[in-house]
């Protein structure tokens, strides 16, 4: 068997992330015929097929799988190891993948940018805006260094950093404003309106009206806050809303905004990594700009 090389590794994680050809070769920067040879010459290397082939998608074969196993393993310890180049270079941090999910980053990113970019002026940095669950595997694939997400994640291979707390609150159309505060169990009679399905922050708000995840709905699902937001606006239910969000996005909508009472509905925002990491203290760093932008 010839010497395997790392990007042919590379190459086989992202078809066997993607399933297909063609955006497997996107995500790599690189030709889809190039791709294919890679791919090809890699199989013939070992001796055996590691994936399916049908004509709109490719699958991983039983062999496949395994390997895609160890070469998970040695992609994650490459990555771990340029960190670790990185950050003994210069015992500051000079690249950052951050990851966000979509409840945090339009609110939280304009100042916490500001912030790291003043306090490290040669920082290349790369966000990436995403649902809580890709987030979790691009870390675990070492293809982020760190994300900003609700905790916990309960993925013991990931270290977390508690950031801060914040409510959640109601948001109803302008015309209710004044009226008493419902139960949060009878807010799914209101039409509660939710994100869709794989942001944590759906399943925050059906935790605290206790509302199984399971039970059909009739409720309208919004890709992103603002447009719950703005179908609330339109008469068409209520929503729950982080109140990190409230002034951007009820702004321009025709809505009034209810605080629960004590105790409120909460989460917690945390920066999590993995915890093989060497950046560690860098990102704890880094951890501290959030909560510092979060606070301003």
């Amino acid at each position: 068997m010839n010497n395997l090389t790392l990007r042919q590794l590379t190459y086989f994680e992202a078809l066997a992330h993607e399933g297909h050809f063609g955006r497997a070769a996107e995500r790599c920067a690189i030709s889809q015929p190039a791709l294919s040879v890679q791919i090809k010459d890699l199989e013939e290397s070992l001796g055996f097929a590691l994936f399916e082939r049908g004509p709109r998608h490719v699958r991983l074969t039983a062999l496949g799988e395994a390997f895609a196993r160890r070469a998970g393993d040695i992609l994650r310890a490459v990555a771990d190891m340029n960190d670790w180049a990185e950050t003994a270079k210069g015992g500051r941090i000079e690249r950052l993948r951050l990851g966000v999910i979509p409840t945090i980053a339009p609110y939280l990113l304009p100042r916490f940018i500001s912030n790291v970019t003043q306090a490290y002026p040669t920082i290349d940095l790369h966000v990436r805006e995403t649902v809580t669950p890709r987030l979790i595997t691009e870390l675990l694939d070492g293809r982020l260094d760190a994300a900003i997400v609700a905790l916990p994640t309960d993925e013991p291979a990931l270290a977390e950093m508690s950031l801060f707390t914040e409510e959640m609150v109601l948001v109803r159309p302008e015309k209710d404003s004044g009226a008493p505060l419902v139960p949060p169990n009878a807010l799914d009679e209101m039409r509660l309106l939710l994100l869709e399905e794989g942001h944590c922050f759906r399943d925050q708000a059906l935790s605290f009206c206790n509302i199984s995840p399971a039970r059909p709905r009739d409720g309208l699902d919004g890709s992103s806050l603002s447009t719950l937001v703005q179908m609330v606006g339109a008469g068409i239910g209520v929503t729950l809303i982080p109140d990190m969000a409230v002034d951007v996005e009820t702004r321009s909508a025709p809505v009034c905004i209810t605080r629960f009472d004590t105790p409120p509905p909460t989460r917690t925002v945390g920066l999590v990594w993995r915890k093989s990491n060497p950046m560690t203290d860098a990102l704890r760093e880094i951890g501290h700009i959030v909560r510092g932008a979060a606070q301003a």
